[in-house]
């Protein structure tokens, strides 16, 4: 089978679509035979070697997170899927490998893709939908009738964001540019703001949570729209963040951290028709390569890129 991968961390020169085969199986790991990817900046980053502390320096080491696909076989353990089941998930940032025509995942990084959720768009949830989930529910614990500010509200995660916020019944606020300020509206998007134009400090209404999904806003700036017991939601963690979330319970770093109740609530949601995100271009594995490159660069779509796996 083929993937891409690279040999050390380094720049997009050091991509390649190479052979490969898949590794036995541990006990709670499923097999999926790969139909969509979806390409995420995680996926540079991780290559670039940004992540080395938690990835290491074993090579080659393949790329990719999020996708869709078919279950092949299952660990002696696994109980939640069977050979044959349509599922979608993540792989752990340390493993990545979703951008090949096969890929191993933790049990717990995946859910059953639902019937009328197609495998293009099951492919993009993953990443986005997680990291939305970490914020709002599992550090925000939004509530019914809350105020939400999401910058960079038309983006994967933002886009994600404001869905799942609006489905738990809260009023959502964000900043986007102008161009995006269309699909914003599609967002439904209560207050719109265009991130060039407008100074976000000097924004008179506060909010219960914010949610820098842009990972460009301040602390000061996010912590300043805060109401009394809001929490600022950073999608850029650094170490200094994290000890200042120590004294400071209103800041809230956040890691994509996925396990089965996520994937499952993601699932759900899509399925009613309360989470979708927009793709904007495929492309098949053997042009993947030039796409991620251009992405890396500065490359703006507006909306997914996936990658489509041969047959």
């Amino acid at each position: 089978m083929k993937r891409i991968q690279y040999a050390r961390y380094g720049g997009p020169d050091g991509m390649g679509l190479e052979t490969f085969n898949l590794s036995a199986l541990k006990s709670n790991q499923v097999a999926v035979k790969v139909k969509f990817a979806a390409i995420n900046p995680v996926d540079w980053k991780v290559r670039n070697g940004d992540l080395k502390i938690v990835t290491g320096r074993t090579f080659p080491r393949a790329m990719g997170c999020d996708f869709s696909g078919t279950v092949i076989s299952v660990g002696t353990s696994v109980t939640r899927f069977k050979p044959g089941d349509d599922v979608f998930g993540l792989t752990h940032v340390k493993d990545c490998g979703a951008l090949g025509e096969a890929v191993i995942a933790s049990e717990t990084f995946l859910a059953k893709k639902p019937a009328g959720v197609s495998f293009e768009n099951a492919a993009c949830l993953g990443t986005p939908g997680v990291t939305a989930w970490n914020g709002l529910i599992d550090k925000a614990g939004l509530k019914e009738g809350q105020r939400v500010f999401v910058n960079g509200c038309t983006g994967a995660v933002g886009a994600a964001t404001v869905q799942l916020a609006r489905a738990r019944g809260a009023t959502v606020s964000g900043a986007c540019s102008a161009e995006a300020v269309a699909y914003a509206r599609e967002l439904e998007v209560a207050g719109i703001f265009d991130y060039r134009t407008t100074n976000l400090a000097q924004l008179r209404e506060r909010f219960d949570v914010v949610y820098d999904t842009a990972g460009t806003m301040s602390l000061a700036v996010g912590l300043g729209l805060l109401s009394k017991g809001g929490v600022f939601l950073d999608i850029d963690p650094t170490p200094g963040k994290f000890i200042r979330a120590l004294f400071d319970r209103r800041l809230k770093p956040i890691i994509c951290t996925a396990r089965a109740a996520i994937l499952d609530g993601l699932a759900h949601a899509a399925e009613s028709g309360k989470l979708r995100l927009p793709i904007s271009e495929t492309v098949p594995l053997s042009e993947a390569i030039p796409l991620i490159t251009a992405l890396e660069q500065g490359l703006k779509l507006k909306g997914k890129a996936l990658v489509a796996m041969p047959d």
